[in-house]
């Protein structure tokens, strides 16, 4: 049996400690819905989807970002916590990263990645698999 990953590392930089700390409370309580937790009443109706797949990490970083990682994926629920920030607060900032997929065992559908690009109105995705895709058209 193989093992699948979904690998991801990037700092979301925040101006303030109050703002490091919403974000990791936000975090918190999507890991929290995700684990089969009630939904808190004051918590955003635009990231109520994004926790069914919230299986990355969030940790503080001491320049005040905050940290996203995963081996686990969570691409899209990354992505939506990430605007919902830079909407509160970096309205006209924008976030950039990447991702790989990788595997325990050599498998001919299992590598290749992509990238995002996510601004307080927009996420741009793009797939290794989809660029190549678009190649062969």
């Amino acid at each position: 049996m193989a093992d699948y990953f979904t690998n991801f590392s990037f700092n979301v930089p925040l101006a303030s400690k109050d703002q490091q700390d919403y974000a990791l409370k936000l975090f918190l309580q999507m890991s929290a819905i995700q684990q089969g937790e009630k939904i808190p009443d004051d918590f955003p109706p635009v990231l109520k989807d994004a926790c069914e797949d919230c299986c990355f990490e969030a940790e503080a970083d001491e320049s005040k970002a905050i940290w996203l990682h995963s081996s686990s994926g969570g691409i899209d629920a990354v992505c939506a916590f990430v605007q919902h920030l830079l909407a509160r607060f970096q309205p006209d900032g924008g976030v950039s990263f990447e991702w790989s997929h990788d595997c325990s065992k050599p498998r001919t559908d299992a590598y290749g990645g992509g990238a995002a690009h996510i601004t307080a109105k927009e996420i741009k995705t793009l797939s290794t698999s989809e660029w190549l895709r678009s190649l062969a058209d």
